[in-house]
């Protein structure tokens, strides 16, 4: 294997904190539930439509007033974007340990753009990363291999030389339909309902941390 690339929410960024927060907060503001924590988690993966959906399950996801407190949650996000994210515990090493070794790590995430580039920006990583792709370069994102081609392309190395680590269905079955080495992180925001059975993911290699994950890629790669 000669390069890695990591899905961003769940997989390389530990972004679920400054979600709960901006979630619960729209529940108070609203008189509303507190929508638990780890739920909230488990819906990070799925998008702001998904996260703002606990806060408002009565309106359609298409109702002028969803779009509008989905907006209002991303204008919120995008002005505190890192409050109480960074990298995974462990992540640091694990990416200093790829550069080391002049392995090149990108990223492949169906995030905006916008919202892509501040996070990387915000945590000193836009120089480090060798590559990002997002669903503003593409006409087909995630489970579609499209990306995965793209990013592979442009840091010009064969995809099947490519290791893919992800937390959800979509990122294996894009790594696989890329004909990359697909690592499931499960250490991420699995989505509820496919974590009862990772296995029926079909990935090469499942990991339960960063420190397995480290490991693994330090065999796959040297």
């Amino acid at each position: 294997m000669k390069a890695v690339l990591f899905d961003l929410d769940g997989t390389l960024i530990d972004t679920a904190a400054d979600f709960i927060r901006i979630i619960q907060n729209m529940c108070k503001e609203e008189g509303r539930e507190i929508v638990d924590a780890d739920l909230i988690r488990t819906q990070v993966s799925e998008g702001a439509r998904a996260m703002v959906k606990l806060v408002y399950p009565e309106l359609a996801i298409d109702d002028p007033i969803f779009l509008a407190h989905r907006q209002r949650f991303l204008d919120i996000y995008g002005t505190d974007i890192a409050v109480d994210t960074d990298l995974f515990e462990g992540m640091y090493p694990l990416l200093t340990a790829l550069e080391s070794h002049h392995i090149p790590w990108g990223i492949v995430t169906n995030k905006p753009r916008w919202l892509s580039e501040a996070l990387l920006q915000a945590l000193n990583l836009t120089e480090r990363c060798a590559v990002l792709v997002c669903p503003e370069d593409v006409q087909h994102t995630k489970p579609d291999p499209e990306p995965m081609l793209l990013a592979a392309q442009q840091i010009n190395i064969a995809p099947e030389n490519c290791i893919y680590v992800g937390d959800h269905p979509r990122d294996i079955d894009a790594g696989r339909a890329a004909n990359m080495y697909t690592i499931l992180a499960a250490y991420g925001y699995l989505p509820l309902q496919y974590k009862d059975d990772l296995t029926a993911w079909r990935a090469d290699c499942i990991v339960e941390n960063v420190t397995e994950l480290h490991q693994k890629i330090i065999k796959l790669v040297i």
